[in-house]
């Protein structure tokens, strides 16, 4: 696991230094430069495969291809194995070694070969070339943006920072977080900053930028309605078996993050099958979830005895004041997500054992995992309800219905349900994965910020993207809609800023490419059968699990924020959100964010979300104007060539 970081077309040391300082935590084991007429690339590095010899940059034997990598190769050691048949020599263990011979034996298909998670970059001098690469599920992050004609990348937004020559804030990445708690790909908060997408590539040739999508979702798919119920079930098992052994690679300590959940405990289930020796779990709970609604450490510390691993549990009672901006720091950009902070607080406690960690991020996404999903399948029966009955109760029963805010609030559920029942089913789901209240909408925000922002745009796009999914259930085109947005641009950007925050490598085998074709064909009378979430899985691994954690319905890695933000961040909330400080950011109407906390705090409804949100953005807003005056002083002189 590293931190890279570089640029083609000129030289600087100095600018490729102050790239390198703000990935420090990426890789604070060891670092390294490559600089020679058309490119410089930087890499700092945590030892995970060949502590020892695995320093980067690295070279070929004659020095005209060079590489920089940021994730592992997970089958690095096959082609190795192949490419030394073919007589290229190696001088390392390393799987960034690996990426320069494939890339000579195979020319620019080479990556289509990779299993991994992954950003690199790898420079060939003959042919002047820049290849810059992302995985197909987005697990590693690569920024860049384009200076003249030449690009300038790395891991984080805070390295490119450091150089760019503007800090513009886009309006729209501010309405895009608002509705959905984040900032879509492939733009970013900043003018002229992109990310690269999932399985895409973008290549510099004597400075002519192209960039271009190796791999799509869809080639994924096959026919296997020949399978059966027996054939799905061996199935599943042999290629989650396979991910996660393909993932237990690792020269240092690894280990797993448990919850009490499905995910957690099939990966554990697996770890246990090729692994007769110590298996290392972590888990943490709140001291203040006595009735268990955000704790699940009682079913965790079950597990961990079931597959005996040497389990660490840490109850906790997190100063939230002092943590919230930590997260929001390493993150980088507005990010609202509130499972941000259990990932980073477990991250801290796993890095003091592992500097490897296992998640069970993915597997919602890949094997029907969120009610939503139900909710979906339900629609379609609901759309049969006259118009104008599903019209009455939207705007008649569903606001009587109270929101609790507790881990598994069924009636918040059926609110949003019947509030979205007189839409299409597309639109329903977009209105499910927003949080702009209907009360308000566009009404919340100032006319100056409406005039420079599209609420439709990102909605618009996720609705064909929706539509364009190739199946007849609503269901599976919300599953397909959230691994080609959700996934990567929430959950998997999450688990790495903030395990990488502790220098700590986070893995997650649901997200594997084989596992992925094996998921996108499972059908979906078998995915949901008996009108269960996770219906395959549970079956699957019904004789390999106990029935306590097999029965548990969803919980999820949640915070008691609605409490929190009644309580203990009252007082920020109250500095931070204050009349005066709203309208000098200009986006949001203070009377909404009055509205917003009064109800919260009388607790007649529940809007963590909102007031979260609002909460996040400011505080990003003073940790990136902080930074700002530090960088200024370096923005200019690091481009001068």
């Amino acid at each position: 696991m590293c931190g890279i970081c570089g640029f083609s077309g000129w030289r600087s040391e100095e600018t490729l230094d102050l790239m390198m300082q703000r990935l420090t935590h990426r890789g604070p084991d060891d670092n390294g430069t490559h600089i020679e007429p058309g490119v410089s690339l930087g890499a700092t590095r945590l030892e995970v495969i060949d502590p020892v010899g695995g320093h980067q940059p690295i070279g070929n034997e004659t020095g005209n291809v060079w590489a920089v990598l940021n994730g592992e190769i997970y089958n690095y050691r096959e082609l190795r194995e192949e490419l030394q048949g073919k007589g290229h020599r190696f001088s390392t263990h390393c799987d960034t070694e690996v990426l320069v011979h494939l890339y000579e034996q195979y020319g620019d298909e080479f990556v289509r070969r990779l299993r991994g998670m992954y950003a690199f970059a790898l420079w060939d001098r003959d042919r002047q070339t820049l290849f810059i690469v992302r995985d197909r599920f987005g697990i590693k992050p690569l920024y860049y943006f384009v200076e003249g004609e030449d690009v300038v990348f790395a891991s984080e937004l805070p390295a490119l920072m450091s150089v760019h020559g503007s800090d513009a804030i886009r309006p729209q990445a501010i309405a895009q977080y608002f509705q959905f708690l984040y900032v879509p790909g492939p733009e970013t908060i900043f003018e002229g900053i992109q990310q690269l997408g999932p399985g895409e590539m973008l290549t510099v040739t004597n400075r002519k930028i192209e960039t271009r999508k190796y791999w799509s979702i869809q080639e994924e798919r096959q026919d296997l309605s020949s399978y059966s119920q027996s054939d799905w079930e061996e199935l599943f098992v042999e290629s989650l078996k396979e991910s996660v052994q393909s993932q237990l690679v690792s020269d240092v300590p690894l280990g797993l993050f448990l919850s009490g959940g499905l995910d957690s405990a099939s990966i554990l289930a697996m770890m246990r099958s090729v692994n007769n020796g110590t298996i290392r779990t972590f888990s943490i709970g709140y001291e203040e979830a006595a009735d268990g609604s955000f704790n699940e450490l009682d079913a965790a510390r079950n597990l961990a005895e079931y597959f005996g691993s040497d389990h660490t549990e840490e109850r906790l009672t997190p100063d939230v004041v002092k943590v919230l901006p930590q997260v929001v720091a390493a993150m980088g950009e507005p990010f609202a997500d509130s499972s941000s902070i259990p990932t980073y607080l477990v991250s801290e406690v796993a890095r003091r054992s592992v500097t490897v960690a296992l998640s069970g991020i993915g597997g919602d996404e890949l094997f029907g995992g969120y009610p939503r999903y139900l909710g979906m399948r339900l629609s379609t029966h609901y759309q049969h309800v006259p118009f104008a009955v599903r019209r009455w109760l939207a705007l008649h029963a569903a606001p009587r219905l109270p929101e609790f805010g507790v881990a598994r609030d069924r009636v918040g559920r059926a609110k949003r349900f019947l509030q979205g029942g007189s839409l299409s089913i597309e639109e329903q789901y977009l209105q499910w994965m927003t949080f702009i209240p209907l009360e308000w909408g566009h009404a919340a925000f100032t006319e100056s910020f409406l005039d420079q922002v599209n609420f439709r745009e990102t909605p618009d796009r996720y609705q064909r993207m929706f539509n364009e999914w190739p199946s007849v259930d609503p269901a599976e085109s919300a599953m397909g809609l959230d691994l080609q947005t959700y996934l990567a641009d929430d959950l998997l950007r999450m688990g790495d800023r903030l395990s990488m925050a502790y220098s700590l490598e986070l893995r997650v085998p649901f997200c594997d490419h084989r596992l992925l074709a094996m998921a996108l064909n499972v059908p979906s009378s078998v995915r949901f059968s008996g009108g269960k979430l996770k219906s395959l899985m549970r079956k699957s691994l019904a004789k390999i699990l106990p029935p306590n954690i097999l029965d548990r319905p969803k919980q999820g890695f949640m915070v008691p924020l609605a409490r929190w933000l009644r309580e203990d961040l009252r007082e920020m909330v109250n500095d931070l959100l204050s009349e005066s400080q709203i309208r000098r950011r200009g986006y949001v109407k203070p009377e909404y964010v009055q509205w917003l906390l009064r109800e919260h705090h009388s607790g007649s409804r529940n809007f963590s979300d909102q007031i979260y949100a609002l909460l996040v953005l400011e505080l990003w807003h003073t940790t990136f104007d902080e930074r700002c005056g530090s960088m200024r002083s370096c923005v200019g002189q690091g481009m001068n060539r």
